[in-house]
């Protein structure tokens, strides 16, 4: 695949995660932090992002684990973690850390049970949609993708 070929597939598929909402502004917001000094910055955050995320969502796991759940607690630990999919801009997985929110609030525990489980699968969606998509920029090399989404 030549690099033309390459740099419109890698367009249309970050065009892609924002159709699909899969990322906000916020990530446009990080792209155009990146610069010649540091071309990989905004992998580099998401990388980080997940190294670290893993323990929050470890510890919501764990909570929810306790009889009786302690949902200022549950939604204490959510918030922390919705603040790192907000910085990202995980627009899905901030959605379902909302909806689990909501449920802490209302002491509603089977609702948090099928919010966590759907956030995990937005998580780990994302993670793969990423992956793809930084190893594709990798492969054409530095580039401005700082752009609105349409």
């Amino acid at each position: 695949m030549d690099r033309n070929q390459l740099h419109r597939q890698v367009t249309q598929m970050r065009q892609s995660l924002f159709d699909q909402g899969f990322l906000d502004e916020q990530f446009v917001q990080l792209e155009e932090l990146q610069d010649d000094t540091n071309p990989n910055f905004v992998e580099e955050v998401v990388t980080l992002f997940y190294r670290d995320s893993g323990r929050l969502l470890t510890n919501i796991e764990q909570a929810m684990d306790r009889c009786p759940q302690d949902f200022v607690k549950l939604d204490n630990c959510m918030q922390q973690f919705k603040g790192s999919c907000s910085s990202i801009g995980a627009m899905r997985v901030k959605n379902e850390c909302n909806q689990f929110k909501e449920y802490c609030r209302a002491g509603n525990s089977d609702g948090c049970t099928r919010t966590f489980q759907q956030l995990k699968r937005e998580y780990a969606t994302l993670k793969r949609k990423l992956e793809t998509y930084f190893q594709l920029v990798r492969q054409i090399g530095p580039m401005d993708m700082a752009t609105r989404p349409r």
